[in-house]
């Protein structure tokens, strides 16, 4: 890391915990405009063995927790990279090299789990309807005699789907890494629309990691930075795919 990204980063780590109340707001506005200060951080979390990613995974929590909608898009900006960093580093089982990273991933699932009364999230999710005009098709364009309009008049009942109640973990196990990675990139997701370009790019590259790691066709790839398979769950997958397709 050059001297100048270091004190950026350094600079932003005393400057917040010496800022008034009244001027939180406009500080976490201009943070959008700071591109010099989040590439400095995408190097520190990007590095596990540096001395100063334990205090910036401390400030981004800090983050997080605030009431302020901006500070909160900040750390979630991070997301796609720590969640890379925190895979990368598990598949050579020295998971105590990135604790700082795994308490922040828990940290912010155990807050969004949960609602402003303290109350366990169900979250809903409508499934279109075929017999619906949307972005992807017309339902006079499908073109089967099979879907008549009285048959697709049949597929018009609304169908909802829940998530959760999630449950509250204290600690990441092989058990139930995928569930809380999952639901954090559900999280980012939602929040994609909000996201500055560095983002997205850190979830497609990560994405490419992924299935390129441990494969043969890794040597064709400049990414030679994990050489073990990393195995992911179909759900956490489905997420990510999700998260590429509308970044792209």
């Amino acid at each position: 890391m050059l001297t100048t990204e270091r004190a950026a980063v350094e600079e932003w780590l005393s400057e917040f915990k010496t800022l008034p109340e009244a001027s939180i707001t406009s500080y976490a506005v201009s943070l959008k405009e700071k591109s010099s200060l989040v590439s400095a951080l995408y190097e520190v979390i990007q590095e596990p063995q540096s001395e100063l990613l334990e205090p910036v995974c401390h400030q981004l929590f800090e983050f997080y927790r605030s009431k302020e909608k901006h500070l909160r898009t900040f750390t979630i900006q991070f997301l796609p990279e720590l969640i890379w960093c925190y895979l990368s580093v598990s598949t050579s089982r020295d998971l105590q090299s990135n604790g700082c990273i795994e308490a922040l991933l828990l940290s912010i699932y155990n807050l969004e789990i949960m609602d402003e009364q303290g109350h366990s999230k169900v979250l809903s999710f409508t499934i279109p309807s075929l017999s619906k005009p949307s972005v992807f098709h017309e339902p006079s364009s499908i073109g089967s005699m099979a879907l008549t309009d009285g048959a697709l008049s049949q597929h018009g009942l609304a169908r909802v789907v829940y998530s959760g109640p999630h449950p509250q973990r204290e600690m990441l196990t092989a058990q139930n890494r995928f569930e809380v990675l999952t639901f954090l990139l559900l999280c980012y997701n939602a929040a994609l629309n909000y996201m500055p370009a560095l983002s997205p790019r850190s979830l497609c590259q990560i994405s490419s990691r992924l299935c390129v790691c441990g494969y043969p066709r890794q040597h064709a790839r400049k990414y030679m930075g994990v050489k073990n398979r990393i195995q992911v769950s179909s759900e956490f997958m489905v997420q990510l795919l999700t998260g590429i397709y509308y970044s792209l």
